[in-house]
């Protein structure tokens, strides 16, 4: 999205100019996410794959984003999503 605009080509006497439009496409999930069944205090992973390599992507419990802390981990690597849960309890589920 960030190559769209006005290009110019410039052969000193004359020039010519183009826009240039470019579709987003959206982001879609290549792997969805799985359940996961793990003992209390235990860790979760949970992961899935999205399309476009580092896409923003945000993690919720119910309609509540979660946000990193010492019991969340969010990781984005590549095209692979984690969601790192540790001292998983019954609240979790």
């Amino acid at each position: 999205a960030q190559d769209a605009g006005e290009y110019t080509c410039d052969s000193g006497d004359q020039q010519t100019t183009a826009s240039l439009q470019v579709k987003v496409l959206p982001v879609l999930f290549n792997k969805e996410l799985k359940n996961v069944e793990t003992e209390e205090g235990g860790t979760a992973v949970l992961r899935c794959e999205i399309s476009k390599p580092d896409a923003p992507v945000e993690w919720r419990k119910g309609g509540v984003v979660i946000q990193p802390s010492d019991k969340y981990q969010l990781k984005l690597k590549g095209s692979v999503a984690e969601l790192i849960i540790r001292g998983v309890e019954p609240d979790d589920c």
